[in-house]
């Protein structure tokens, strides 16, 4: 059975950097964004209950992407029906994955809104990715369609970056260089899979 460690931190903080550090290092990691976007994309499997739910969000390119953060802007409750139809799909598909990889010693579950959720009950251990507010904020506004108020929007439902850290089995720091950052997860990942017997 392989150990699972879930993989997470807040937007901006280089989450998605580590996990393609991780991913290069040869442990598996299942990406539940990625796996959102395939369920949403053309032809998702999440696409026909969601337009049932929210009609004129879909077409031929999947979801309208837009159309939905305008909705859930005006009407925060409306997320946890949306929630309601995309978290089941990917849990059956990280039900797949972790099958798929059940001999290996060491997998990584790639989850944004782990605490948020209660998912870390789910998991052997926890790693959080961080980095400086001030370098979070700079990553996020540089985004293409970013806004101030859209920031601001998404921290709201995320938990706070210091509570995650307090929370954490292990912390990987991204507000130094991409090298040292590497370092920190080719150390963390040597560890864990130490840890796992292989």
């Amino acid at each position: 059975m392989a150990c699972v460690y879930a993989l997470t931190g807040s937007i901006g903080m280089g989450k998605s950097a580590v996990a393609g550090m991780i991913r290069k290092l040869g442990v598996p990691l299942f990406d539940a964004d990625a796996e959102v976007h395939r369920l949403q994309g053309p032809g998702g499997k999440a696409l026909a209950a969601i337009e049932e739910r929210f009609p004129g969000t879909t077409g031929p390119q999947g979801l309208d992407r837009a159309k939905m953060a305008a909705i859930i802007l005006a009407h925060p409750h409306e997320r946890k029906a949306l929630e309601a139809i995309v978290h089941p799909l990917v849990f059956a598909a990280r039900q797949t994955f972790l099958r798929h990889h059940v001999s290996r010693p060491l997998v990584i579950l790639d989850i944004p809104l782990l605490f948020e959720t209660h998912g870390e009950k789910r998991v052997d251990g926890v790693i959080v990715v961080t980095a400086p507010a001030w370098k979070q904020r700079k990553r996020v506004l540089a985004r293409p369609g970013m806004s101030e108020r859209k920031f601001r929007a998404i921290l709201r439902l995320q938990m706070p970056d210091a509570l995650k850290r307090r929370r954490a089995d292990h912390v990987i720091h991204t507000g130094t260089t991409y090298h040292r950052t590497r370092g920190q997860v080719r150390a963390l990942m040597a560890c864990l899979l130490a840890q796992a017997g292989r």
